[in-house]
């Protein structure tokens, strides 16, 4: 039985308004995920019953706001395949990422090496240009192709045995390109570097995944990208590699002992959860989580390389569109970047939103090194999901034709 996208859909709830009285194609994805029923419902049953402050209560809301936290952290834990004292809530992606870069690099040494690439959006390379400014660490490329993947052929060369860490994108932003983490995971291991995901792109696109068996040892991801609220993220770490970090906030319950002259702190990953959490959104997290694991995820993927190939060979058709990205369905994910010749990427996406609904993101996308590699100041940006159908296709692709005729 195949997958079906209107039922599908229908568990969404802003999709079935259509605002001003047109239809809404919602294709800005990478930016931020439409949340289900069941996410939503889950945030307002919090809110409605037993929104209250976690771990130190000493009443009955108390106590069921911090069985609410600490489920969510279980749910989220048994969604990537890892042990719940893993698993560190934070702000985003962003969050998680700045946490890895302050934490995990204060202990590096002036000369040690980080190996990045032209892939990463910008949360996941200025955190470490900022390490290199204050502890001297120096920051290595791997290059991009053509076609917008890793150059995994300069591994020899980029990795040395001064490599304390690989920092990549698990799937780009821009180009949808999904990376080979095996063969960087085998070139971490020959030097004894640690790897870290970049996995806010990743997250939303298959059900439960083993985030441990890939080998890495850290992953970070976002919850608005992942059908969940804003407002929350996490790193996961392996528990020993955590153990060995210091705090990065300080404040709240991530203590274990304060006296005035000094403090020992909680095991992680409360070491690292400083303050009061996020817990509503961590609740919508954890339903998240849980919904994604009762998914077709082998119907969805079907679903997904439809709409893939519907939209590749349509903007192969189109004159003086350039895509910027694979040109074919093998190794990426459902993100389309691209150019109009004579047009401004901003003035397309404004475009297809006034005229035919199509909701698009414009602009550097976050990552500014790879448009200087593409020799463009941006692209304008379609990004699918399960929930996407054929007629969202094909309401961007007959856009995005008239675009290039009145451009011509």
């Amino acid at each position: 039985m195949g997958f079906d996208a209107t039922a599908f859909r229908r568990q969404f709830p802003i999709l079935a308004t259509e605002p001003g009285g047109r239809p809404l194609h919602y294709l800005d994805n990478a930016a931020t995920s439409q949340m289900p029923r069941a996410v939503l419902d889950a945030v307002v049953a919090h809110e409605t019953t037993r929104r209250a402050n976690v771990f130190r209560g000493n009443h009955s809301l108390g106590d069921a706001a911090t069985d609410a936290y600490d489920g969510a952290r279980q749910s989220v834990a048994g969604h990537i395949g890892v042990s719940p004292d893993e698993v560190v809530f934070t702000s985003g992606a962003t969050g998680a990422l700045n946490l890895a870069a302050h934490s995990f690099g204060s202990l590096l040494e002036s000369g040690d090496e980080i190996v990045l690439s032209r892939l990463e959006h910008h949360s996941n390379l200025i955190p470490w240009q900022l390490l290199r400014d204050r502890h001297g660490v120096m920051l290595r490329e791997i290059p991009v192709t053509p076609e917008g993947r890793l150059d995994l052929t300069s591994l020899d060369r980029v990795v040395t045995p001064r490599c304390r860490l690989i920092a990549l994108t698990h799937a780009s932003n821009v180009t949808g390109a999904i990376t080979d983490v095996a063969a960087v995971v085998a070139a971490a291991q020959a030097v004894g570097a640690r790897v870290l995901l970049d996995g806010a792109q990743r997250a939303p696109h298959g059900g439960p995944f083993d985030v441990a068996g890939l080998g890495v040892d850290f992953y970070a991801f976002s919850g608005h990208k992942m059908y969940a609220p804003n407002g929350i993220g996490v790193l996961w770490g392996r528990h020993d590699v955590l153990a060995e970090m210091p705090p990065f906030l300080a404040g709240g319950h991530m203590i274990d002992r304060v006296r005035w002259d000094r403090a020992s702190y909680a095991p992680p990953p409360l070491r690292f959860e400083a303050g009061t959490p996020p817990i509503a959104q961590a609740v919508g997290l954890g339903a998240a989580a849980r919904w994604l694991k009762t998914q077709d995820w082998p119907a969805i993927r079907a679903h997904m390389d439809g709409l893939m190939t519907r939209m590749l060979d349509g903007l192969a058709s189109l004159p003086g569109v350039r895509l910027v990205g694979p040109a074919s369905i093998e190794h990426r994910l459902p993100v389309f970047s691209l150019t109009v010749d004579g047009r401004e990427a901003q003035e397309v996406c404004r475009a297809l939103d006034h005229g035919y609904g199509v909701a698009l993101r414009s602009g550097h996308h976050c990552a500014q090194p790879l448009m200087d590699a593409f020799g463009v100041a941006g692209t304008v940006r379609a990004s699918l999901l399960p929930y996407n159908t054929a007629e969202d296709v094909d309401a961007f692709l007959d856009g995005l034709a008239g675009v290039t005729s009145r451009a011509a």
